[in-house]
């Protein structure tokens, strides 16, 4: 029911009440009086009295409705129109002076909403720009960084990638799309090892390597798989960069065989040199045969000793990844599927450090042709630890292996790696050793590859924030900076904790942390925070307020090594601290000891909070953090970074009411504090 028609009702009712009441007094005078002329002058009166009240409701409503009714639901209407439309003209409202200031303020908190709309337009069309042109730039730099990055879901569909993941992964029949399987372009076998592995491990930032194959042009990739984190609730999805190393295969084959070439060829000669001299000078070792045998000597062991040095730089100077060995095993059977070949296996979980497509190549040739394996054949595939290494063991009941065969299998080149590498190239570059043995009317062949470890999945320690802020290319520069506006600055926000509160008598620094807040935020990522050894017990007392102890600190850096690193750390910055001074001493104490000075200006969230709030209050960093809504942990409390990361977000809301007050410039930020320099000394000189 509408404002008008209620208000018609409650008029009516009005008006019908005082007929009845009208009414009722007339029945009950009636009821006492005898005389015929008085009843007919109470009927008289009766009803003109209801007449004029009926009179009067109906123009007090006729007033209420076309002065108070109509206006308000005139002022509703241009409320909703203004509320749902893009409609900023003031509300007219001529007849709405009953009202009082209810149309005045209508109008202006429909003003205000159309300011807010449009501010709000503002942003949203300047931050839409803003992550438009970060968006820009960061395809830019992903086009630009040398691996392939690709995103997967779960199922291996893609949905990202960068220009070098097209280039490495297309061909002139084969393009790159999105949404496709990455099997289409990478071999799935080590990628699905991997996958599973990550799936499996119980390590959140678990990192799996591995070696696969393009589909298109046979390129050898290496690369690191990890589950993503933002992942939309699929808990499969994964980040997976990929190096092109075909050209870095082909580079070490070549020269492993270069090199293998020269001392192969180069030592027979010189044996021959030399015992064409023996026989020229009889053994005498007169000049001058016999200077050019000790010449000779000198050259034969220098090439032994290169020789040996090639060796050890051949292996580990080969792409390999760490695999575990039940991949490899799964690989190889696969691998020798299409030969008929059933593989019974005896696996003991451990890393192998190889390439594992290279050494499945070689097992396989091994096994079609050394050993003529047959459809239906049953061959036996053991992987034991080997001393400190992993020993393959192939065992075959059939025909036997002569040395000639052998020797001609591993000299052969092998169809299924980059140049036709040999048997002979691919043991070398693993330093692996190879042997054939004859058991109980089988062969066996024992491959030894290098040092085991125990299998567990490795977790990167590096974090995987991406960090970077585009506003800095526009930033502005100031020379002096007192000019600089406060949120052009980089700060440095720590806090340390020591033995005591003396450091002329001896205390020390146990802990220091700090953040960095550019472009006024904080950085996550840009952290800096070390235990420190005070060189002096850590009284007990001091240990219940921060919780470091003696034996926190027994190997962690020094006092000076400590303040040199946090100098660098804070270098070109502004310094933020919480009662700064008694932080700043610690410091500058150790400054003509390590010929270091710290010149970076200093502000103190203790003056800022009394410029802010007023001398009387109390501004101990609890009280502020419960002031400004700063989140401050019990656990985290007199911790150096909990109390550094709670004095940085104080320090942000501080410089906000700071700017709406028209303190803008680091300046005008010095010339307040200065004016409360009785509470704490002002260290800006």
């Amino acid at each position: 029911m509408s404002l008008r028609a209620r208000i018609l009702l409650l008029f009516a009712a009005i008006g019908l009440g005082a007929v009845v009441s009208i009414g009722t007094g007339v029945w009950f005078a009636y009821h006492r009086q005898t005389s015929t002329e008085i009843l007919n002058a109470l009927i008289q009166g009766g009803t003109v009295a209801a007449l004029g009240i009926l009179t009067l409701t109906a123009w007090i409503w006729f007033i209420v409705d076309t002065r108070v009714a109509r206006p308000i639901d005139a002022i509703a209407s241009a409320i909703r129109v203004r509320a749902s439309a893009d409609v900023s003209e003031e509300i007219n409202s001529p007849n709405a002076s009953y009202l009082g200031d209810l149309a005045a303020a209508a109008s202006f908190a429909t003003a205000r909403l159309s300011d807010a709309r449009t501010s709000l337009a503002h942003a949203v069309a300047r931050e839409t720009a803003q992550l438009v042109s970060d968006k820009s730039k960061l395809e830019h730099l992903l086009g630009d960084v040398p691996p392939a990055v690709l995103l997967c879901t779960g199922r291996h569909c893609l949905v990202f990638y960068n220009s070098v993941a097209q280039h490495i992964l297309s061909g002139p029949d084969v393009s790159v799309w999105l949404g496709r399987s990455v099997f289409d372009y990478i071999h799935d076998d080590p990628i699905r090892q991997a996958h599973r592995e990550l799936i499996e491990a119980e390590v959140p930032d678990g990192v799996v390597e591995f070696l696969s194959k393009a589909r298109v042009g046979g390129r050898r990739l290496v690369g690191r798989m990890r589950l993503a984190r933002d992942n939309d609730g699929d808990t499969g999805a994964y980040v997976m960069t990929l190096r092109d190393m075909t050209g870095e295969f082909l580079s070490c084959s070549r020269r492993d065989a270069l090199l293998t070439e020269i001392f192969t060829g180069a030592k027979p000669v010189l044996s021959s040199l030399h015992e064409q001299l023996q026989a020229l000078d009889g053994g005498a070792g007169s000049l001058p045969g016999g200077r050019l045998q000790h010449d000779l000597q000198r050259l034969s062991s220098t090439l032994t000793g290169l020789e040996a040095r090639f060796d050890t730089l051949r292996t580990n100077s080969w792409p390999m990844v760490a695999m575990d060995s039940r991949h490899f095993a799964h690989g190889l059977r696969k691998a020798l599927a299409p030969l008929g070949v059933e593989l019974d296996m005896d696996v003991v979980p451990l890393v192998m450090h190889c390439d594992a497509a290279e050494i499945t190549a070689l097992l396989r040739q091994v096994v079609n042709q050394g050993l003529d394996a047959k459809g239906g054949d049953s061959i036996t595939l053991t992987i034991r630890r080997r001393g400190d290494g992993v020993q393959i063991q192939i065992a075959h009941r059939g025909r036997s292996l002569t040395a000639d065969e052998v020797t001609i299998l591993l000299n052969g080149p092998l169809a299924e790696t980059p140049d036709g590498k040999t048997g002979h190239s691919i043991l070398d570059a693993h330093a692996a050793e190879f042997e054939v043995e004859e058991q109980e009317g089988g062969t066996v062949i024992s491959l030894r590859l290098g040092p085991a470890q125990p299998l567990r999945l490795v977790s990167d320690e590096n974090t995987h924030a991406v960090v970077y802020d585009f506003d800095l290319l526009s930033s502005i520069h100031y020379d002096r900076v007192a000019d600089a506006s406060l949120d052009n600055l980089t700060y440095v926000v720590f806090d340390t904790e020591t033995t005591g509160l003396f450091p002329e008598r001896g205390d020390e620094i146990v802990q220091i942390a700090a953040v960095r807040l550019v472009n006024g935020k904080r950085i996550k990522g840009e952290v800096f925070e070390t235990l420190v050894n005070p060189g002096r017990p850590i009284p007990p007392s001091a240990s219940a307020i921060h919780g470091v102890t003696d034996a926190m600190v027994a190997d962690a850096p020094d006092v000076s090594i400590a303040i040199a690193q946090f100098h660098n750390f804070a270098e070109g910055a502004v310094l933020v601290a919480h009662n700064a001074p008694f932080d700043m001493e610690f410091l500058r104490r150790r400054e003509r000891e390590l010929g270091i000075r710290f010149v970076n200006p200093v502000l103190d969230t203790v003056l800022l909070s009394a410029v802010v709030f007023g001398t009387s209050e109390n501004h101990t960093l609890d009280a502020l953090a419960e002031r400004l809504s700063v989140p401050l942990r019990d656990q985290d409390r007199h911790t150096a970074m909990g109390d550094a990361v709670a004095t940085a977000e104080a320090f942000l809301r501080l410089k906000a009411i700071l700017a709406s007050r028209g303190i803008e410039r680091f300046d005008d930020v010095l010339a307040e504090v200065r004016r409360h320099s009785r509470l704490l000394e002002d260290l800006n000189g």
